[in-house]
């Protein structure tokens, strides 16, 4: 078979070619492109998109004012809070240390409601209201279990309204949110969202279960802490108190302490300095995680392995497990177990410790359900203190 040549030349004449077809496509263009000869200097317009209707503007802008509206009323009342504490270091001795946090105008009488980690340990503690004033506070009640605080400044120098107050048993997952705080120390910031769900449990800072949270996507940052969390009326129906985050910032998961907390255990700080917990005064183990339970008796509860000797659950006649040594193995023998609280399922602590907070005040009377060597005892109780 015979090889084709190409010369120099050739290859030369082909380039030209090709190179004078791209021109001459280019210049004169098909039918259907764009075309750059003097009868047509400028390419068509292209077509605008319509507007919005006019309803859909209108609702577009009574969402907006409203938001507007309740935060030029409700950012007043909410204040920036600085702690200051004096720490010890190797090298450079006692030095100062910050801290800040939000907080809001709880009533007349100069109380503003804040979140205990946030003046936990400060040895002098400053709020600043919207206007610029610095005034110093005291705290006047602390709860480390909800993470709630109270501080007093002098009410004479307190020239805004108090927040109003919202409930809890109209809360509805969607509903819209804001939030308003001192994030990173940027004073006064609105941010907005949605309750994202209701009656979550988190861990607060004294490392038990807290019941009851709101879940919302608005934004919460470091700063946020102790700011209100307000719905679409500018109500407070929750306290900002933490987030869930890989990062430290925020990824759209912050929890606030419910209204319905906040009116249970605020005034008992502003009236006592303290929110006085329900408490059985026991020590329990939760069966099918910490004991293994027997085939016979109940498979979930929580067994009792110690008691205060003058607490409620001794009182009412309630009995705990005792400890022997089976070789290497610890075994409780006898004991009660706790199966329910007024008929409600007791399976874990958290369980005991959520129904107790929820549902109970010290000096409250309580039916308990326990098995006792195979058998369903009801037992009255009172309920005792922390």
């Amino acid at each position: 078979m015979g090889r084709i040549r190409f010369s120099t030349a050739g290859l030369a004449a082909i380039g030209m070619g090709l190179v004078a077809g791209f021109l001459a496509g280019f210049l004169l263009g098909p039918a259907t492109g764009i075309s750059f000869s003097q009868g047509d200097p400028t390419p068509a317009p292209l077509a605008t998109l319509a507007p919005p209707p006019a309803e859909v503007l209108s609702l577009l802008d009574a969402e907006e004012t409203a938001i507007a509206t309740i935060y030029e009323q409700a950012s007043p009342s909410v204040v920036h809070i600085t702690s200051r504490t004096q720490v010890v270091d190797f090298w450079r001795g006692v030095v100062p240390q910050e801290g800040t946090g939000s907080g809001f105008v709880y009533d007349d009488q100069g109380h503003i409601v804040t979140n205990n980690h946030v003046i936990e340990g400060a040895d002098e503690i400053e709020v600043v209201l919207a206007d610029g004033t610095h005034l110093p506070a005291q705290v006047t009640g602390a709860d480390s279990y909800y993470d709630l605080a109270v501080l007093r400044v002098d009410p004479a120098q307190l020239n805004v309204p108090a927040l109003p107050l919202g409930a809890s048993d109209t809360l509805r997952v969607g509903q819209r949110v804001l939030a308003i705080g001192n994030p990173f120390g940027l004073d006064r910031t609105l941010t907005t969202g949605v309750i994202s769900a209701l009656d979550r449990v988190i861990e607060s800072d004294s490392g038990l279960s807290v019941g009851n949270a709101i879940q919302t996507d608005a934004a919460i940052n470091p700063g946020n802490s102790g700011g209100p969390l307000l719905n679409s009326r500018g109500q407070v129906i929750g306290v900002n108190t933490s987030i869930r985050s890989p990062s430290g910032g925020s990824v759209g998961i912050g929890f606030a302490v419910p209204i319905s907390t906040i009116k249970r255990v605020i005034p008992s700080l502003i009236a006592e300095g303290r929110y006085r917990h329900p408490s059985l005064r026991i020590l329990t183990r939760e069966l099918g995680y910490e004991v293994r339970p027997s085939e016979a008796g109940p498979q979930n509860g929580l067994l009792i392995v110690n008691m205060d000797p003058a607490g409620p659950a001794a009182q009412a006649g309630l009995e705990a497990a005792q400890v022997q040594q089976q070789g290497f193995r610890r075994v409780y023998v006898g004991g009660d177990i706790i199966t329910a609280i007024d008929g409600t399922p007791i399976h874990t602590r958290d369980d005991l410790a959520l129904y107790l907070e929820n549902h109970t005040r010290p000096g409250d009377t309580i039916t308990v359900t326990v098995a006792r060597q195979g058998q369903a005892l009801d037992v009255p109780l009172v309920v005792g203190e922390e």
